[in-house]
């Protein structure tokens, strides 16, 4: 790559979080793992991020293009908009991308719904931003696109512009071939990801899984090569696929955490609780993340260990998350339910074993519950990933914590060693998990949590973009020289149909 050649991130979502203050549209920079991912491989590099604003109101293109250049200002790279209908959040977002990918790569192919209107809108989505790259894409520029709702991009991107850089990671687990083959849609979905030049996956075993699809459904793609990185020869062209395991900026959560204000709420949410440990779970609203099953291991760690009664409570902390979806509805209540049923059963005077918070926490407020938290547990019945687990070890400062971790996380293989892990659908393994955790001594607790945090540091998101840029493009981050903010971008359009 050119010293003046751009990168292009795609997500389904802009990293902008859109507000409506004295009934006009506002917006502020967005948070969450995707977006402190990847903020450092744009910022004030020349950077752009298309994706779709977030909303369905009627704003008119000057409007939103004010709002986009001040949040782009402040960013430190610019937003590119993908305007998208009703229709099509309908079809592509909550359809074919959650109701047939999601879960169907989570390992849950009960919960898919197949219908086949949901493809053509999955198509239709990703030809808007197709269409909308293409007009900003220049030459030499390469393009990083992400997740599942995206994966048709690279094609469609290349089939305009053949000589185009466009790398793919996938966020999500992928399946192995016997869920994989239940998808109406399997072979094209394939043939889709072999059009980048770089496919990167979480783990090897994502890796493996995808690699093994591929002998099936296209065995003259022959791969070749050992580590991380293989080749897969295509015809006459070849692309990479790797596993590259996204982390989290270890050094910014282990400040944070070291400051006085997040020690001094540590502090105070542990006389809150009210209990001599307590025990946190963060998650987003969904099936996946194994809620109810911790909220049962929980429940039955109670039931077996009468003394611990009083002395032990659990804080689970739930983001809302597609709210308007029937089925996340119904998992909130069965959550709300099961902590009533504890806290109905084991509450007593001065103590509650189930304390919970349903909204979105700030940055600050989640590592002050981090760093007071005795023991992470996290109870994934299919992660990609999952990060909450790395920045709890990263806001454990003093070393003095346990990470009870489902195998099911992607996060598991890295962190095999310091870790006790369980399967989430054995309640009493998660009981047993709670139990070895609290009994731990010191010394145990320090040495697992201080090899767990350097793993991570040594691990950390710039090393995952690092990884992911070399394989992509032969460059490193450090490789994308600054500029000015201010000399970026001179003017901000709206973009879509």
């Amino acid at each position: 790559m050119k010293p003046k050649d751009r990168m292009l991130i795609v997500s389904n979502r802009l990293p902008v979080a859109l507000s409506t203050e004295e009934g006009k549209l506002a917006g502020r920079p967005a948070s969450g793992g995707l977006v402190n991912a990847l903020s450092p491989v744009l910022k004030n590099k020349g950077g752009v991020w298309a994706g779709w604003p977030g909303t369905l109101q009627e704003v008119s293109p000057s409007a939103l293009s004010g709002i986009l250049r001040r949040v782009s200002a402040e960013s430190g790279y610019r937003l590119l908009p993908v305007n998208l209908t009703k229709e099509d959040l309908d079809s592509f977002y909550s359809g074919f991308s959650n109701s047939v990918l999601w879960p169907l790569f989570h390992d849950l192919q009960g919960r898919c719904d197949f219908n086949p209107s949901y493809w053509d809108g999955y198509m239709t989505a990703n030809e808007k931003f197709s269409k909308v790259l293409l007009r900003h894409v220049k030459e030499g520029d390469f393009v990083w696109v992400n997740d599942y709702h995206l994966i048709p991009l690279g094609g469609m991107l290349r089939a305009r512009r053949p000589g185009l850089k466009a790398s793919f990671f996938l966020h999500i687990p992928f399946p192995n071939v016997d869920i994989f083959m239940k998808m109406p849609q399997r072979k094209r979905i394939l043939s889709q990801l072999t059009h980048y030049s770089f496919v990167g996956f979480q783990t090897m075993r994502d890796r493996r899984n995808f690699l093994d699809c591929l002998k099936i459904f296209y065995p003259e793609m022959k791969a070749s090569g050992r580590g991380n990185v293989v080749r897969v020869r295509k015809k006459d062209e070849v692309f990479l696929v790797g596993a590259v395991p996204i982390s989290i900026d270890f050094r910014s959560f282990s400040a944070l955490a070291s400051s006085k204000s997040v020690i001094s709420r540590s502090h105070e949410i542990r006389k809150e609780i009210s209990a001599d440990r307590y025990i946190l779970g963060v998650d987003r609203l969904d099936y996946s993340k194994g809620i109810p099953e911790r909220l049962r291991g929980f429940q039955r760690f109670l039931q077996l260990h009468p003394e611990q009664r009083g002395r032990v409570s659990m804080m689970q902390v739930v983001v809302p998350s597609r709210e308007s979806v029937g089925e996340y509805l119904d998992l909130k209540q069965e959550i709300e339910l099961l902590i009533s049923r504890v806290n109905g059963e084991y509450s007593t005077t001065g103590w509650v074993p189930v304390h919970w918070r349903y909204g979105t926490v700030p940055r600050e407020e989640l590592a002050a519950l981090y760093r007071g938290a005795d023991m992470a547990l996290v109870t994934s019945l299919k992660d990609g990933m999952n990060l909450v687990c790395k920045e709890y070890c990263a806001c454990k400062t003093d070393a003095d914590g346990v990470l009870v971790l489902s195998e099911f996380a992607g996060a598991a293989i890295q962190l095999a060693n310091g870790a006790l892990l369980v399967n989430p659908y054995d309640v009493d393994a998660v009981a047993s998990a709670i139990v070895e955790g609290l009994t731990m001594d010191e010394g145990e607790r320090k040495r697992r949590m201080r090899g767990l945090r350097k793993s991570i540091a040594r691990n950390d998101v710039f090393r995952w973009v690092d990884d992911f840029l070399r394989a992509s493009v032969g460059k490193k981050l450090s490789e994308f020289p600054e500029e000015e903010a201010s000399a970026m971008w001179p003017g901000l359009e709206s973009d879509g149909e």
